[in-house]
């Protein structure tokens, strides 16, 4: 018997039982104690031959007059009441299994070390909950065994490529020995630019409330100490962020700026319900159908903007995946009078 209402369905189909046969009961009393008396006999035998009423029924003489409340109304609210409160469980208990996946899924897109779910509860959640816990191991171990394997190709790749370094010393030919050093150095510069796209992806960091301004203005001074022309602008409270993903993002977004138009503005406009970045440049811009393709990994522009000005593809990528975990957006306008413009959408929630 227990094993029947160790489910979703025996759990709600119970209380359900219970309510209604509660509630008829009540009614039935109620009834029976304040019911109406029997109909009055027809008129032609309303008398006796000898002129008298006949006697009232027995069951009926006793019975106490019916108060006000003796109506059908009150079991009829009981009735109602009683089913509201099992509907108000019913849903309670269908609802808090999924509201404990939700929660519990959402802690886990921020951090894969969270803890895992109680596996208590009807069997359903039990079962689901189970599900959800091996899931979340298995991720952890996939993520554990890639990050293995980015240290072994690491590893694996830059020491070959610093032998090849090394004996390009010994060519003779200088124009072929520059080529090749291009070369090689644009493979170091890609699996630089990859090794840190995928540590990004597994990145997790809990929130926290930081100076948004002086993140920005110490940035802008660590490039201008690098004889870069970058300015920041405007005021902003403390928000609360993923100080690495912030940074990532507003780093490649800059690098970016200084890439292709060697000067970069930074402006904070603050709102109640969100904070807006913008990293201005006057380069050479971006066709309004190529803006989106730019953030996928590995593509370059013909022109202006393509690998002859550096990069290998990644820093727009990293930024706008850096913005979404942080719960924003991030998106590229024209900049008047010539140039792109990076917006960071931040919400304050």
């Amino acid at each position: 018997m227990r094993a029947r209402f160790d489910t979703l369905f025996g759990r709600l189909f119970g209380v359900l039982l219970v309510a209604i046969i509660l509630a008829h009961l009540l009614a039935f009393a109620w009834f029976h104690h304040y019911g109406p008396p029997p109909p009055p006999p027809p008129p032609e035998f309303a008398d006796n031959h000898d002129g008298q009423r006949p006697p009232m029924d027995p069951r009926f003489e006793n019975r106490p007059p019916r108060p006000w409340f003796g109506g059908p109304l009150v079991p009829l609210t009981f009735q109602l009441i009683s089913l509201i409160i099992a509907a108000w469980y019913g849903a309670k208990l269908l609802s808090r299994p999924i509201q404990r996946l939700s929660d519990a899924a959402e802690r886990l897109s921020e951090n894969l070390d969270s803890q895992p779910l109680d596996e208590s509860g009807p069997r359903e959640a039990r079962q689901a909950a189970h599900t959800f816990n091996k899931m979340q191991q298995r991720i952890r171990e996939q993520v554990q065994q890639r990050s293995r394997m980015l240290g072994a190709v690491s590893h694996d790749l830059r020491t070959p490529l610093s032998r090849l370094k090394l004996r390009l010393e010994q060519i003779d030919n200088d124009k072929l020995q520059g080529q090749m050093r291009q070369d090689l150095d644009d493979m170091i510069s890609m699996l630089d630019a990859t090794l840190t796209y995928l540590h990004e992806q597994r990145t997790s960091e809990a929130r926290q409330w930081m100076d948004v301004q002086a993140l920005i203005e110490s940035l802008c001074e660590n490039a201008q100490d690098q004889g870069a022309d970058v300015q920041a602008s405007g005021h902003c409270a403390p928000l609360q962020v993923q100080p690495m993903a912030l940074r990532s993002c507003i780093n490649n977004l800059l690098d970016n700026a200084l890439r292709y138009a060697g000067e970069g503005l930074i402006t904070l406009e603050d709102y109640r319900e969100q904070l807006l970045i913008r990293v201005i440049d006057h380069g050479p811009g971006i066709a309004m159908d190529k803006r989106e393709a730019v953030f996928e990994p590995f593509f370059r522009l013909e022109g202006s903007r393509n690998r002859n000005s550096g990069g290998v593809g990644l820093g727009m990528t990293i930024a706008r995946e850096a913005a979404e975990r942080l719960g924003g957006q991030l998106s590229l306008e024209e900049t008047p009078g010539g140039g792109l413009t990076a917006v960071i959408r931040l919400p304050r929630t």
